[in-house]
């Protein structure tokens, strides 16, 4: 039977990518609330290397494990889907994907970290994409599912193509599970926490030799854009203490409960724009931090295993925790 050898987690926000000495820039561009504290442009390169460290943990621990293939958890963003149709989960069960020919930040656009060239082409798994898909059918999901690329011109989710970037060789297959966590009504940290449930008995029943690693890319706590954005590190670092004990359904309870306050601009979701649908979430943490729930979900893979934090890293500049991890006892 495969072989779940380890689940690895990491945040993927603009600042993974974008220059230190450019994030101030993007401070100034952003309406962040007031007592956010203002960080010189030393201290932001500290925090650039810490965050690049914690991808090259990741990776290292990713060829160590000997990872034949990545499935990987994380958000559409309007790549693949839009508000014509947006399913809240979706397997890509081809044979391959491509990044967006598009470059980020447009024609010329500085960037950190590992980066293959706009339009890159990574291998798929149909085999695994196919057992996890018929896997999680037989046990009361109903996911929608992707045999091709749906908007080649936008490429696949940004955050799996930034799992495919810095947690491989970019030759290693790589099975997308896009769920629907920025667009409200999103998915809830406990239907995430039994999709992962699902996910896994999907892996351990299926015949062969295949070593399976399971990714989470997104979170943690970040709204960026939004008016009076700020870092709620309380929030994050429960959650990283529920993730440490092997809590995955201490993770979802805890997320779940949380309600947005009124006065919090930041999470406001009721008047529609192009990325906000203008109807409620379920409970929870609003926008960017419902990305949490990918975590969610690979923590429910080695739900009862100690989780190894590699670093959590407190980003002012466009506020977002970014956070590493990794189980390696699956």
């Amino acid at each position: 039977m495969a072989t779940l050898v380890g689940t690895f987690f990491h945040s993927h926000g603009g600042t993974t990518s974008l220059p230190p000495d450019l994030w101030r820039e993007r401070r100034l561009a952003r309406p962040i609330r007031e007592d956010v504290p203002v960080e010189d442009d030393e201290a932001n390169a500290k925090k650039a290397e810490r965050t690049h460290e914690g991808f090259r943990v990741l990776r290292e621990k990713v060829a160590e494990l000997e990872t034949d293939v990545l499935v990987v958890f994380s958000d559409d963003q309007g790549e693949c889907f839009d508000f014509n149709n947006f399913p809240g989960f979706a397997i890509f069960v081809g044979e391959r994907f491509n990044k967006s020919p598009r470059q980020r930040g447009g024609p010329g656009a500085r960037q950190i970290g590992r980066h293959v060239d706009p339009g890159f082409t990574f291998n798929g798994h149909p085999e695994l994409a196919t057992a996890l898909l018929t896997g999680v059918m037989k046990r009361g999901f109903d996911p929608a599912f992707c045999m091709d690329m749906p908007k080649p011109d936008r490429g696949l989710a940004s955050g799996v193509i930034r799992s495919a970037e810095e947690l491989t060789d970019y030759s290693l297959p790589i099975v997308p599970v896009m769920m629907n966590l920025y667009f409200a009504p999103q998915v809830t940290g406990i239907r995430s926490y039994q999709f992962g449930k699902a996910v896994r008995e999907a892996i351990d029943e299926m015949p062969g030799d295949l070593r399976v690693g399971v990714a989470a890319s997104g979170g943690l706590w970040h709204t960026p854009g939004m008016p009076g954005a700020w870092l709620n590190e309380e929030f994050d670092h429960r959650t990283l203490e529920c993730l440490e004990a092997g809590d995955a359904r201490g993770m979802a309870e805890h997320f779940d409960s949380y309600v947005i306050p009124d006065d919090d601009t930041s999470q406001d979701t009721s008047l529609k724009a192009r990325n906000v649908t203008g109807m409620p979430s379920l409970g929870g943490p609003a926008l960017g931090t419902r990305e949490t729930c990918a975590w969610i979900a690979a923590a429910a893979v080695t739900e009862g295993r100690a989780t190894t934090i590699v670093d959590y890293i407190d980003v002012y500049a466009s506020p977002v925790g970014n956070a590493f991890a990794y189980c390696d006892q699956p």
